[in-house]
């Protein structure tokens, strides 16, 4: 009973956020998959650091908002990034050395671009200071609120589906939302990975991560 109260306060959480949305400077939908599971346990958790978790996505698309005074509604970026250790407990402060990719709108040009591209820059700690690589590609990113079900299309190089946690992807009976997302949000969901594809430049490696419990959905307000 206590890992379905754990998942349902996760679920609620993400509809509270309208009135910390309504007082923000830029609001959205936020998609991240890495290459460990965060919804887990110690066990699982302790078995992979140092292995695994050293390659993830991070993607918003802006529903509402500015930044740096650049109207961004309707613009989608997203960021892909390698590090030297697993991004655990410290996120990506604390995973070691970072290289990132950013992936641009190709919507977005002159000063929207810009824009975005700092945007990501921002919001996503020392990877955005890591940047060797920035691409313009098409972007589809789609966020049910009501079933926490994502999707994220990226050109050839990214393609991520994501669902909620359930009860039943419980295996040592520990579970929860063990590590933070690598972005600040006003409140998360952790979900499984159902596709999880990388297959851009910059990085010197791709990767698929297919049934993982490595996701998390939420709506961002900064």
């Amino acid at each position: 009973m206590a890992r379905i109260r754990s998942i349902a306060t996760l679920t609620v959480a993400v509809f509270v956020l309208s009135t910390s949305v309504a007082r923000s400077e830029i609001s959205g939908h936020y998609m991240e998959s890495r290459t460990c599971q965060v919804y887990t346990g110690p066990c699982f958790a302790n078995a992979e650091v140092g292995l695994a978790g050293k390659e993830a996505v991070m993607a918003w698309t802006i529903l509402d908002g500015t930044h740096n005074g650049i109207d961004l509604s309707g613009l989608s970026v997203v960021m892909a990034l390698q590090t030297s250790k697993t991004l655990g407990f410290q996120g990506i402060e604390g995973a070691g050395e970072v290289k990132s990719v950013i992936l641009v709108d190709n919507t977005a040009k002159g000063p929207r671009r810009d824009a975005l591209i700092d945007f990501a820059k921002t919001h996503s700690g020392k990877a955005g200071s890591a940047v060797v690589r920035i691409d313009d590609a098409p972007i589809a990113m789609s966020l049910d609120e009501f079933e926490l079900k994502g999707k994220l299309s990226v050109g050839k190089s990214v393609q991520l589906e994501t669902r909620r946690a359930r009860p039943d992807d419980c295996i040592c009976s520990n579970e929860s939302a063990y590590y933070p997302p690598l972005a600040e949000l006003v409140n998360f969901a952790p979900g499984v990975t159902e596709v999880g594809e990388f297959h851009g430049r910059g990085l010197g490696t791709n990767w698929s991560t297919p049934g993982a419990r490595s996701a998390y959905v939420a709506k961002f307000a900064y």
